[in-house]
């Protein structure tokens, strides 16, 4: 899957566990965090900055906000597909997520993330992202 705003994708697929599965074999709903998790991780490693390295910038990135919209359910033993898309990063990382069937594409999820760097130091919020940041984000957007 595309999105054409998109200023870095990337993907992870997911083979459905039976323990993310309620007792009809449905994906229980709170997993899909840790579905956005897995693709947050491989859209942070194709840039090159990733949590340890978040950490040893000394900032960390909380989430302050996330939306979920279920489309169709996802069934133990079904291989997922969660496309993560970068579209914001001058003041706060945005992303958004689709997550589709590996097989036939079918959308079943659809998502967003909005994290803020804070200082680890100081507890402080910053209103622009930090300049390590932009420098990891600037060779993908020519």
């Amino acid at each position: 899957m595309k999105s054409k705003d998109a200023l870095i994708s990337a993907y992870a697929e997911i083979d459905i566990p039976f323990q993310d599965c309620d007792p009809m074999q449905v994906v229980w709903h709170g997993n899909y965090a840790r579905y956005l998790e897995e693709a947050r991780r491989e859209l942070l490693r194709k840039i090159d900055y990733d949590y340890l390295q978040m950490q040893a910038s000394g900032f960390m990135w909380p989430i302050i906000d996330m939306r979920l919209k279920y489309v169709n359910s996802a069934y133990f033993s079904q291989l997922i597909r969660v496309d993560a898309y970068l579209k914001e990063y001058e003041s706060r990382i945005k992303i958004d997520y689709i997550i589709s069937d590996a097989k036939t594409g079918q959308k079943l999820t659809k998502a967003y993330t909005i994290q803020v760097a804070v200082e680890i130091d100081t507890g402080e919020m910053q209103f622009e992202s930090p300049t390590i940041f932009k420098e990891k984000i600037l060779p993908w957007l020519s």
